[in-house]
Order: structure tokens, then sequence, then C-alpha cells
């Protein structure tokens, strides 16, 4: 029963008389003959939650596909070639002539690989096999590197941006040329706000970079990724905390974003990131980084930097909809929350239903700032009469900050003023890192709309 179990790891009836009846184990490579046409791959152990009518090849290609067992006309086994995922650890060469990056792993898809027990990505590349896999990395810097964390992004937190930010500072306090920090993209813009306010005002380049898709994807773009991020930290001219990913969908060349305007807006597309209300700061490529504005905080040589790990973890961020009830807000006072960043409606609205709740909060020194879920523009409360009421009930406005950097700020403010709640308020109303403008430029807002008459031709001109 031990040696079936290694031999048809995770298949089960009826998938399992089917590999039996033609000799077929895990790790075969075999031709498969089906109702569906033919398919050349080798044959993968199944996760051990997935169903029992798919037999999984790994393609020529590199891409996994299931083959329903019902369709299977025959499998011919051509070889037998174990696959092995896990890339070992290698010293990285020295050159006294290039700069020296600091890299700081915490996991996420671009230190991953498949594990085929459960099916899943999990973080599982240490940051020295990163080099094992991208072995150019040499030819850019001196690179060392530390493990911090091997978590997925959902998993970060307060903790974790204390931790980083401490180990940024310690870096940048060695003498290193840049720092870039792996890490798993779901998250990556909070853990980028967090560091923009921790880590103020950094002599070199802080950069945070991961990949949508895992290293054993033939369309991963983990090694662009972090061949841009090293590049633009050794040797790039911006100091400041930044997220390098694509650009376009293409593999032309990568984005430098701010870390306070920046967020993941697709679930799988490669050029997920994108800048909100303004232009990113920078493009990578060929082993150049072309700022695309001005006013950025250039590289320096000093080892001066400001870190400030703090973070009040009793904060919020409540996304209002339509008939939002007041025991919300009135839930968060009751459990003793300091502050709560609403994602309101048009220019910054809610409802009077939870007006009370404001009031509740108001009076109790719970501190409420106001920010949009339409993402781009500015928050506006003296237009309309609900606006107007809303800041009588003591919200405050927070210009074009996003939701989830207003969220982020709110706990690193009350954490560097716990006992100060005005200096606190103070601190949210100034732009620390770039989290607030005076304006958006003419093409900080650009959203086209696919299938409309204009975006198609314009599209068959540019698209490449």
């Amino acid at each position: 029963m031990s040696d079936d179990k290694e031999l048809y790891k995770g298949y089960r009836e009826p998938c399992l008389a089917i590999m039996k009846r033609f000799g077929i184990t895990v790790w075969s490579e075999v031709r498969a003959h089906t109702s569906r046409g033919q398919f050349e791959g080798l044959v993968l152990p199944r996760s051990e939650t997935s169903d029992a009518d798919h037999l999984v090849l790994k393609l020529i290609s590199g891409y996994n596909m299931g083959i329903r067992y019902d369709t299977i006309e025959s499998l011919e086994k051509t070889g037998y070639r174990e696959a092995h995922y896990k890339i070992p650890e290698k010293a990285f060469p020295t050159d006294p002539s290039k700069p020296r990056v600091k890299l700081l792993g915490t996991g996420g898809t671009i230190a991953s690989r498949l594990d085929y027990r459960t099916g899943a990505v999990i973080p599982a590349f240490s940051p020295g096999e990163l080099y094992g896999s991208v072995p150019e990395l040499a030819d850019i810097c001196n690179l060392d590197t530390d493990k911090l964390f091997g978590v997925f992004s959902e998993n970060m937190g307060p903790e974790q941006y204390l931790t980083l930010a401490e180990n940024v500072g310690a870096a940048i306090a060695k003498g290193y040329d840049g720092v870039v920090i792996g890490h798993g993209t779901d998250t990556m813009h909070h853990t980028a706000a967090a560091l923009s306010f921790m880590v103020q005002n950094p002599p070199v380049p802080v950069i945070m970079v991961g990949s949508q898709r895992s290293s054993d994807r033939p369309s991963s773009d983990a090694a662009q990724n972090l061949l841009s991020a090293t590049w633009a930290a050794a040797h790039g001219p911006i100091a400041e905390v930044m997220v390098c990913m694509f650009g376009p969908t293409s593999d032309r060349y990568n984005l430098l974003h701010r870390g306070t305007r920046v967020r993941k807006m697709h679930s799988s597309y490669r050029s997920t990131f994108r800048t909100l209300g303004d232009i990113p700061l920078a493009m990578v490529e060929c082993g150049k980084v072309e700022p695309l504005k001005k006013d950025y905080a250039p590289r320096r040589d000093d080892r001066n930097v400001t870190i400030q790990a703090f973070f009040e973890e009793r904060v919020t961020l409540l996304y209002y909809y339509p008939n939002m009830h007041p025991d919300l807000l009135e839930s968060m006072i009751d459990l003793g929350y300091k502050g709560i960043i609403i994602a309101g409606t048009g220019l910054g609205h809610v409802n009077r239903k939870i007006y009370p709740a404001l009031e509740h909060a108001k009076r109790a020194g719970v501190q409420v700032y106001m920010t949009l879920q339409t993402l781009w523009g500015f928050v506006q409360m003296h237009v309309y009469e609900t606006g107007r009421e809303i800041l009588e009930l003591g919200v405050v406005p927070l210009a074009n900050m996003l939701p989830e950097v207003g969220y982020i700020k709110l706990g690193w403010a009350l954490g560097v003023h716990p006992n100060d709640p005005e200096a606190a308020k103070q601190l949210m109303m100034t732009s620390v890192a770039g989290e607030m403008t005076s304006r958006e430029p003419h093409d900080g807002y650009l959203i086209f709309q696919g299938g409309i008459p204009e975006v198609k031709d314009f599209l068959e001109r540019v698209w490449q």
C-alpha cells in the first residue's frame, strides 16, 4: 500500500484504474491519446484535496493541464523523469567594483514553488536560492540576503512592518547602496505604505518587489521583476520607498511606483500595480532607470535616515455602503478602537443613519477620517450638505490619500503619538511621503473602456 501511494501519489479511482491499465505512474513522461486530441507531458502527483477525475500533465510548454479520465483513449509511456523544483542555494560572487545591495526576504510568489502535496504555491525559496535561480543578479551588484519571514502577504502585519523597518535602517547604517524586499503582491502596497512612513528620508532606494506568477511557470515575472528592482536599488537615482513590478503586460519594462500612491489593481495580470492619482516615478528598462517625474527624493551619499517603527493596532478601515448601520461604528468604539478610516462615496459621504455613531466617536475621542472609495480624486466635504454635516461631527478629510494608505498611516501616527491625539491628528493632515498631493496630473487618471470605437482604434495603433 505504501509503495502504491508513492507510485500513484494523490490519485484514486477512477483515474487510478486508467493509470494501472496502461502502466503509468507519477513522473512518467507520456503521450496521451484522448477524444480531444493528443497531449504530451509529465504525469504530476495530485493534490490530496483535488478531485479524482483528472490526470494532471505538465506539458512541454511548462504549463499544467488536467485530462478527464473518460476522455483518455490510451496512454503511451515515453520516459521517466522525476521533477525537482528546489533550486540549491549558491554563494553569491563578489566584485569590489560593484554596489552592495541587501535583499530582505519575506515570502510571497517571487520566492515560491509549487507544492504538489497540496497543489498550493508556497513560499519555499530562500533569498540565496533566488540567486541560484537568477544568476544575472551577480552582474548587477554584490548581494547579501537575509530571510526575515516566510509568509504569504496576507499574513504580513504590524509585527512584520516594524521588523522590516528596523532591518532597512540597519542595512542603510551598514553602508548598503540599496535595499530590495521580496514580498507577496496581495498586500505589498500596504507594506510599501508602512515603510514609507516608518523609514523616512532614506539616502538610498528601498524597493519592494514580487511576482504574480510563481517561478516554475514559463510566464513567470519573478526574474525580470527581481532584476529590475535590484538594478534600481544598486544604480537608480531615486531614494524613496518604491514598488517595482511589470509596466505593460509584455516583458518590455518595469515601473517604479511611489510607496504611498500604488495599488494592486488586477488579481492575475503581471502588470497589476499602478500609480493612482499621479504617474509612476520611473521606468526600468535594459539596465537603465529613467525618471518620469522630477519631484523625487534623490540618492545621497550620507547614511542618515529616520526610523519610526511604531504602529497602533486598534485602528480600522470601514468601506461605506448604502444602508450601513451605526452598530458597526458603535462596536469599534466599544471595543476600544482609537481610530477609524472611512472609504466614503462620491466626494466623501455616508448616510445620516450613522451620524449618531460619528457623534459618539467624537465624544469618545476616537479619531475618524474620510477617504474615497473612488480611489481617484479628492475628498471635498464642503460641496454638499451631507459633507458639511459630517465635518461638523468631527470627521477629518484626507485629500486624495488612498483608503488603505490612510489606514496604515493612522496606525503609524497613533503609534508615534500614543498619548497625544492632537499631534497624531496633525501628522495625519501633513503629507509625509507623497500620500497627499496638491493636485492630480491630467494623465493621473486614465482608464480605457474596452469595446468602444475610439479605444479600439487607439489599441490597434499602439498594442504590442
